[in-house]
């Protein structure tokens, strides 16, 4: 399981927290190629778009979209191309098992770099209902409304 990031974080799924209620989250590595890790270290990811699928016992992220880097020709890969994950054997048969049950699904939520290697946190995920996001909206809306008026008393 993930522990705290750590690292310099590459691309945050904002997202993912307004849309699910995250149960689990891991840390995995990402098999990249080329000048993928160059395109990192500047920043060039985006994992709003993308999703993860298990198949024949491997995880794989889908739409994960790193750009080109610029100073690379032939090395480049395409943006949008299937990464691997790679994770433990074990808890790829505890994502396996838990995504049998109605309405979990596995999504990317940080890249990071954690020391000189990228990695990648996925979390267990339950869809929020209307409600439920109604809900956070309004805790936010607390939370920045108190938030200003300490700061209104404090210069005051």
């Amino acid at each position: 399981m993930a522990k705290n990031s750590g690292g310099k974080l590459i691309a945050n799924n904002k997202k993912a927290y307004h849309d699910y209620f995250i149960l689990e989250t891991y840390e995995a590595g990402i098999s990249l190629a080329g000048t993928e890790v160059k395109s990192l270290r500047m920043g060039k990811c985006s994992i709003k778009e993308s999703f993860i699928r298990i198949e024949n016992g491997e995880v794989y992220i889908y739409g994960m979209h790193i750009s080109p880097y610029e100073k690379g020709n032939i090395f480049n890969k395409d943006p949008l191309r299937v990464r691997k994950l790679l994770l433990h054997k074990g808890e790829i048969n505890k994502l396996l098992g838990k995504m049998k049950e109605k309405g979990i699904a596995v999504i990317p939520l940080k890249v990071y770099f954690k020391g000189s290697l990228v990695k990648i946190e996925i979390g267990l995920a339950k869809g929020k209902k209307l409600y439920d996001k109604r809900q956070d909206i309004a805790k936010k809306d607390q939370q920045r409304e108190a938030s200003r008026d300490f700061k209104i008393r404090n210069l005051g």
